[in-house]
């Protein structure tokens, strides 16, 4: 079963606020459009078919009545209760949605969906898609949501490059080399991420920028990050004052050397 990146859930109260910031940092980011069933909008930012979704409620009350659908579940508890914004979910992309589904039913873990879902894109095109969401009754881990687009990959990049979203930055052709996730225990969530979805390992590496072991598990276009912290330093920061989940956005290709922290995350140009 072949897994690639999708994309990153990024919370914001107000995702069009989140355009200026970045296009400083010389990063294009558009208003994305509206999820008129679930009463949220986004705007995105694009590096290929990877991109960051910044995710917003337009309509609370809409929002509040989607149980099954886990990520409007958490954009709820977490921007509208908790106040608290930043990276919030991955979502990884398959072409078999249905049999991943029975899969993780079997693992012993509780699965909603397939659910469908679709966007008004800001020119009035529909774009359409299929969720699934995995969850350990016990909340032993975090883990991604899945996605599986209506179009091919083939479609949707030419339909992006026809818009002008992919290759749009100023400051170059930035690759989103990989995704930061931060955990309570390292060999804990590797294995169980291992195990699930059968991703290849990478060496473990101290990272001092953040202060943290880490391991890579590796998607062919946009690798996933773990780490843990073995101090004080913006990986513990994160684990304190938030939770467990992702955290750092490591951009490659940028001709820089920059880490910061912007819109209530860490980012990573090299």
């Amino acid at each position: 079963m072949d897994f690639l990146f999708d994309h990153l859930v990024w919370f914001f109260k107000e995702p069009e606020k989140a355009i200026l910031p970045l296009k400083q940092r010389g990063l294009n980011v558009v208003k994305g459009g509206r999820h008129e069933s679930w009463g949220t909008y986004n705007t995105l930012t694009y590096f290929g078919l990877s991109y960051i979704e910044f995710l917003g409620i337009e309509n609370l009350s809409i929002a509040e009545k989607h149980s099954e659908n886990r990520l409007i579940t958490q954009i709820v508890e977490t921007l509208a209760k908790e106040s608290r914004e930043g990276p919030a979910k991955l979502a990884i992309r398959t072409n078999q949605i249905e049999e991943l589904g029975i899969k993780l039913k079997a693992e012993g873990l509780t699965v909603y969906g397939p659910l469908t879902g679709e966007r008004v894109r800001a020119d009035g095109q529909v774009i359409r898609w299929s969720l699934l969401f995995p969850e350990y009754a016990e909340n032993k881990v975090s883990l991604p949501f899945f996605i599986q687009w209506e179009k091919s990959d083939e479609e949707r990049y030419s339909e992006l490059e026809e818009q002008r979203l992919i290759g749009s930055h100023i400051l170059g052709q930035p690759k989103l080399e990989s995704i930061g996730i931060v955990v309570n225990e390292l060999d804990e969530a590797l294995e169980i991420w291992r195990k699930l979805f059968c991703l290849e390992q990478g060496e473990e590496y101290i990272d001092t920028e953040i202060n943290a072991r880490c391991r890579i598990l590796k998607l062919s276009n946009t690798n996933l990050l773990f780490v843990t912290p073995i101090g004080d330093g913006p990986a513990a920061k994160v684990l304190k004052e938030k939770r467990e989940g992702p955290f750092l956005v490591n951009l490659t290709d940028t001709n820089q050397g920059h880490f910061f922290e912007m819109l209530d995350g860490y980012w990573r140009f090299q």
